[in-house]
């Protein structure tokens, strides 16, 4: 062998050590989990086909995209004691199990709200309303019985839904009507004392309005002075393509991370469809007759509505990963675009496409770019 090849040679081995030492690089993560693993948690809402994995493709999807979920129904007031003193836990049982079984994030929705409770709640026997004590007695047996159930399974409850109008002032339900306003002060200490490890969460939509993001800051900031615990505000994300308002919305953000409460992004689904009423924010009783100019894309969104849906969807996880600081988990209300509820309210029979995964539970093109957001802001 020639001396003066004696350097080309090991210039070479050594060039081929660097290269089989040299680490590869990690593969860019294609789902929204892996993508905002660092960021915060992405959930999303299950229904009963779902949990009982019946919905393959749905299931399919759920656990590939998110790491946590809460139920869309089951555990709400008129499902889980649907008659006084007879709980029905066998569906909410089985949403524990599904997500035990695929380590997610566990929310249960909700203990006390004026929605989906039933009649007999509120009124005694002979249907007359009830006295202050028995209502409140009546709470905190159901928050007692349903939280003690999954102590230690559910991470954080929505402990009070929806008890403040868009103007700041308090909604006239049965529930503050009989009570005031501290029985939200109750459900609190009721729901901290039957499980001290859980999170508790105050749940609200159309938080962007001025007067009900002061409110809900005057009351989180009240139970905190009065030594009650509340760790998160809920900002329902029910959206459309003229609201709400951007910087209303960071407004809201900041001014609730201002309270020393964490943000969660909750109920997220961004209807194309034109709305019969600004004024109805999110009531589920709201209805109205179908009318077909309120019902523009029975066979599809035009590529140039469904470019816009897109670039606003993006554009609002954009909002989110900015706020990642305060915010721990954004969770979409629904999977899929064919079991939405927008497809049915406030409109009957309507066709709306408010969900990151379309009917067949294939990706929209937003999902590739709330993942590419996502990476970019690790860079």
């Amino acid at each position: 062998m020639r001396m003066k090849n004696i350097p080309i040679i090991l210039g070479c081995i050594m060039l081929l050590a660097v290269c089989c030492t040299t680490k590869r690089a990690e593969p860019a993560p294609q789902t929204l989990k892996d993508a905002l693993k660092s960021d915060f948690y992405i959930g999303t809402a299950v229904n009963i086909e779902q949990i009982f994995e019946r919905d393959t493709a749905g299931v399919r999807v759920i656990t590939q995209h998110f790491n946590a979920i809460v139920a869309e129904n089951c555990m709400k007031p008129m499902f889980v004691q649907p008659e006084q003193g007879k709980f029905f836990f066998d569906e909410a049982d089985r949403f524990i199990e599904f997500g035990e079984k695929h380590s997610m994030w566990l929310t249960g929705h909700c203990l006390v709200w004026h929605n989906q409770t039933p009649a007999w709640f509120f009124v005694d026997k002979d249907g007359k309303e009830l006295s202050r004590d028995s209502l409140l007695a009546r709470i905190k047996t159901h928050i007692t019985t349903v939280v003690s159930r999954y102590k230690g399974k559910i991470k954080g409850w929505d402990v009070v839904n929806e008890a403040i109008m868009e103007d700041g002032s308090w909604r006239q339900s049965p529930l503050y009507r009989i009570i005031g306003q501290d029985f939200i002060d109750s459900a609190f200490v009721w729901t901290h004392a039957a499980d001290p490890e859980a999170e508790l969460y105050y749940n609200d939509y159309a938080m962007a309005h001025e007067g009900k993001r002061n409110a809900v800051v005057a009351l989180v900031n009240r139970l905190k002075q009065s030594g009650i615990r509340i760790d998160a505000i809920g900002m329902q994300g029910h959206a459309g393509m003229d609201h709400p308002n951007f910087e209303e919305f960071e407004k809201s953000i900041t001014a609730f991370a201002a309270t020393g409460a964490k943000v969660l992004i909750t109920e997220l689904d961004v209807s194309i469809l034109p709305t019969p009423n600004y004024n109805i924010g999110a009531d589920i009783t709201a209805k109205f007759e179908y009318q077909q100019k309120m019902n523009p894309y029975p066979d599809g969104l035009p590529a140039e509505i469904d470019s816009a849906w897109n670039a606003r969807v993006a554009d609002l996880f954009a909002i989110f990963l900015r706020h990642k600081d305060v915010i721990t988990r954004v969770t979409t209300w629904g999977t899929g675009d064919s079991n939405t509820w927008r497809n049915d309210w406030p409109i009957p029979g309507r066709k709306d496409y408010p969900l990151l995964f379309d009917r067949n539970y294939k990706a929209k093109p937003c999902v590739e770019k709330i993942i590419e957001i996502a990476i970019k802001g690790k860079e």
